[in-house]
């Protein structure tokens, strides 16, 4: 008896509802004792680490937003959004919607369940639904008790990724944001979860695929590639949520970012839809197959890869890395009149705008002083401004590391009473000189209007 048979089945009992479909898979998940641990740890382990982090005298300062944990409760659910993208939410697909079908051909009860439900097609979107409201209630939990573990720190401004400050009701609302961009992303390696654990049935690789796609594709972040294959990743709305802390924010990436995930969740929910109604459910030995895995799982996503690569890089105008020198003068001029703006309310110094100070940036990458791009450790950038009534041009030396995803740390390099380190005694408390060392960001495709 096939699928089709079993669902034309001529039995009088009354066939299973969605609703009904969906509160029986949902109860099968969250009487799992691994999903139950998870839910606790997404609830409680975030908080324990924001509130522990922000006690301590060094911070996570290689993380985005690590280096304000001690300014304000903001930063810690940011740190956690940073850590949860690139391990957590992998790891939280895989073992929720790697496993959702693939738990049937273990215990061999496809069968017992064709029979109750019958219909393969209520079954696929009941447990479809039931895992993505586990995934979203780990989600929450998540971003809930990261807030909550601010609450010994205050949650003050904070600082965005060009130095302007964020009060903290923007701080909240762009955080959030954020949070929920990500969502996109997840989406993506739930649903490439659902194919292979529809594909490879009882197989562990089923189970383990989100988590190794998802790795792939960081080191597809961490390789110099152009910047038109970089955004098109699904990955990439991981990376490009720091947009939002800009001003104007940087939106085009991580609206692209977030488009590709969600095109790449549509297809491979499909993909295992179709997989799902066509298995022959009488064999008890056709619990996946990896040649099936690959004409049918592979080579699409291959190819949406290869599509996507191309309709960004005909609807953009970015070439190469994307990080070049104007921008990188631009961004580093613009965090400095920022921060300077900080330092001077800091020290109780005369007032002074962004404007007045007139900030200017001239970078060189290695030797090359024209015409410089691509990522590396070895720009430097000298900062100029001007103050009121003041004749004397200010000028600071910066070393900056810009990564291939655009980010960059600028390190103070003189004169020490400018960009060196010294604490700044603050109504929080002593803080380091923000010039000292900050975080900023390059927009790979240009400029974009917030």
């Amino acid at each position: 008896m096939t699928a089709t048979i079993a669902e034309n089945d001529t039995v009088a009992a009354p066939r299973v509802s969605v609703a009904r479909g969906y509160r029986f898979e949902l109860v099968k998940l969250v009487s799992q004792w691994r999903i139950r641990l998870l839910v606790l740890a997404c609830w409680i382990v975030p908080a324990l680490f924001v509130a522990a982090v922000s006690q301590q005298s060094s911070l996570p300062v290689d993380t985005l937003f690590g280096r304000w944990m001690h300014a304000t409760g903001w930063a810690g659910p940011l740190v956690t959004l940073g850590f949860a993208g690139t391990w957590v939410l992998p790891l939280l697909t895989s073992v929720v919607a790697g496993d959702v079908f693939a738990s049937e051909d273990r215990l061999g009860t496809w069968r017992h369940l064709l029979v109750a439900v019958r219909s393969p097609r209520r079954i696929f979107v009941t447990k479809t639904l039931a895992s993505l409201t586990v995934i979203l209630l780990l989600v929450a939990g998540l971003v809930c008790s990261s807030a909550a573990g601010g609450v010994a720190v205050g949650y003050q401004p904070l600082v965005g990724l060009d130095g302007h400050l964020l009060t903290p009701g923007d701080a909240a609302v762009r955080g959030l944001l954020a949070w929920v961009c990500v969502l996109a992303p997840t989406l993506a390696l739930a649903a490439i979860g659902l194919l292979g654990s529809v594909t490879l049935g009882r197989s562990p690789m089923g189970l383990l695929l989100p988590a190794l796609v998802a790795l792939v594709m960081q080191l597809g972040q961490m390789l110099p590639l152009p910047v038109v294959v970089r955004v098109a990743l699904p990955g990439y709305a991981f990376i490009a949520w720091n947009g939002l802390f800009t001003s104007p924010g940087q939106l085009g990436p991580l609206l692209i970012g977030i488009v590709v995930s969600l095109v790449w969740a549509v297809t491979a929910t499909v993909l295992a839809y179709f997989l799902f109604l066509r298995r022959d459910f009488t064999n008890l030995t056709d619990d996946g197959s990896p040649r099936r895995a690959i004409a049918a799982g592979v080579l699409p996503l291959v190819g949406l890869a290869a599509l996507t690569v191309g309709v960004v890089a005909g609807a953009t105008t970015a070439t190469g890395s994307g990080i070049e020198q104007v921008k990188v003068q631009r961004s580093v001029a613009t965090a400095f009149a920022h921060l300077y703006r900080m330092q001077t309310e800091q020290l109780n110094r005369p007032a002074v705008t962004e404007a007045q100070l007139k900030t200017t940036a001239a970078c060189t990458k290695g030797n090359v002083s024209d015409g410089a791009q691509g990522p590396g450790n070895d720009w430097r950038c000298v900062v100029s401004w001007h103050l009121p009534d003041v004749e004397a041009t200010g000028t600071a030396v910066y070393q900056l590391d810009v990564a291939p995803d655009g980010r960059f740390v600028a390190d103070g390099d003189g004169p020490k009473e400018v960009n060196g380190y010294f604490l700044v005694r603050t109504a929080t408390g002593d803080t380091p000189n923000p010039l000292w060392q900050f975080d900023a960001n390059v927009e790979l495709l240009g400029t974009t209007k917030g």
